[in-house]
């Protein structure tokens, strides 16, 4: 059932995106006078369709859900009538052409836009900006960040949202610099000071797989849970090494322990470790041995769980550390125009760094993951779902404009080519790009299939 409802998911988001995407090759391509012969999303064999009486175009869904296509009249793919010639795509002005491949991408980022300015014009009750706790050390501690403070920029750029925050704090992954961060004081709150945070090889090294906040150490505020065990699950690691419902948690491995959130981060960070657990029961104090399962994630970062849940109680956030981020519809555009920009630059980025080996490989991910998010957006909420879509249709924008024989990008290349020399590259050296494109492509895809594969085990 749960591969159902994540193959579901998959489709639900990434469908109207492949679509999306076609169309804008669709349309221009119609808008430009060629004309197509099929419209796919999906590839290889023919599940369901239909042909237009009026235009003669194929529409069609087909087996491989992998993406989709255009296909248009090209002399270079059969024979075309004489009276037909000037409606083939080979036969068009290198403007039009690179208008008919660019459409695509560009679609993508049409969609990331329209998506983030729903999300922006969407009232919301977050969390404000001030830390709410400083992790020992950490770049935050060792710029002596004043908890309480709010966060008001990082590396000059404003943040509103811890999200905005964990946005430029991820895009200094890897690198070994200074991160300056902005702060108004909570004293006075007239009073601003930056910080420089040193970072060495950011959230890489014993801190991967940790979020951008927890790598660099400042942490928004989070209520204070008495560590009192509520619950156990029959087979987890705290039942079968003698924690009881009821007992207070002390200390783990000698390190004081407040509230339930510092004990939770002290398990997810030491998977497969014994850990020393000193425990009140019946005010008697006792020390127990409990090793955390390994567990995974999404984005297959390795986490500690020992199948304990916390005594519920009632949660109040103090109205300090509320707040209540509203756009009308105009700054909600520009934001997202901002938005796009900063996570395309950032992804470009994100690939420039591996390459160079600045982050690793295993970063990269594939449609298993992609589907594992997915589903997981619909367990959250309709933002959330949004939100993924919108990330997703970013991410093919910029995939598909890489300069790389195969994708658009590479067609684009080829086209501007033309252009400048006034004719066309030979076939020859067009089928040796593609080749080499499609070799590359097929390489990033077992990568970032086995990257996938690798999370699940």
């Amino acid at each position: 059932m749960t591969f159902l409802l994540t193959l579901l998911a998959a489709i639900f988001v990434l469908g109207p995106l492949i679509a999306l995407h076609e169309w804008g090759h669709y349309i221009v391509a119609r808008l430009c006078g060629v004309k197509v012969l099929t419209y796919s999303i999906g590839f290889g064999p023919k599940l369901f369709g239909w042909t237009s009486k009026k235009s003669g175009i194929d529409y069609r869904i087909s087996a491989l859900p992998l993406g989709g296509y255009v296909k248009m009249l090209d002399e270079r793919e059969g024979e075309v009538a004489k009276d037909e010639q000037h409606l083939a795509f080979n036969r068009q002005h290198p403007l039009k052409k690179i208008a008919i491949v660019a459409a695509g991408p560009i679609m993508n980022f049409v969609i990331a836009i329209a998506l983030f300015w729903v999300l922006f014009m969407t009232p919301s009750e977050q969390l404000a900006t001030k830390i709410g706790q400083v992790l020992p050390d950490t770049p935050a501690a060792i710029a002596q960040l004043p908890v309480g403070d709010k966060i008001i920029a990082i590396d000059g750029h404003d943040v509103q949202t811890w999200e905005g925050i964990n946005y430029r704090l991820a895009g200094r992954m890897g690198e070994t610099t200074n991160i300056s961060v902005t702060l108004q004081s909570e004293v006075d709150k007239g009073m601003t000071k930056t910080y420089q945070a040193p970072v060495q090889e950011f959230m890489q090294g014993a801190a991967q797989g940790k979020d951008a906040l927890s790598s660099f150490g400042m942490i928004p505020w989070q209520p204070n849970i008495a560590p009192i065990v509520g619950d156990l699950t029959p087979d987890g690691a705290a039942s079968r090494q003698g924690l009881k419902v009821g007992d207070r948690i002390t200390a783990i491995n000698d390190k004081v322990i407040d509230d339930w959130i510092s004990a939770t981060r002290i398990i997810r960070d030491n998977p497969e470790t014994l850990l020393t657990f000193s425990v009140l029961r019946d005010d008697q104090p006792i020390e127990l041995q409990i090793m955390p399962q390994g567990k995974k994630d999404n984005l297959g970062n390795d986490y500690g769980q020992i199948g304990a849940m916390v005594a519920q109680s009632e949660i109040v956030i103090p109205d300090e550390y509320k707040t209540t981020v509203v756009y009308g519809p105009a700054e909600s555009l520009v934001k997202s125009f901002e938005k796009t920009e900063q996570l395309a630059v950032m992804t470009v980025s994100s690939m420039g760094k591996m390459l160079s080996g600045m982050i690793g490989l295993d970063n990269l991910s594939g449609p298993i993951t992609i589907a594992k998010v997915a589903k997981q957006s619909f367990d959250i909420s309709w933002q959330m779902v949004l939100s993924t879509a919108a990330l997703i249709s970013l991410s093919l924008a910029v995939l598909n404009l890489l300069p790389i024989p195969v994708l658009d990008g590479g067609h684009i290349v080829y086209y501007l080519i033309e252009l400048i020399r006034g004719k066309p590259l030979s076939e020859g050296v067009q089928m040796v790009g593609l080749n080499i494109g499609l070799l590359l492509l097929a390489g990033f895809m077992v990568l970032a299939i086995g990257n996938d594969i690798s999370r699940l085990f």
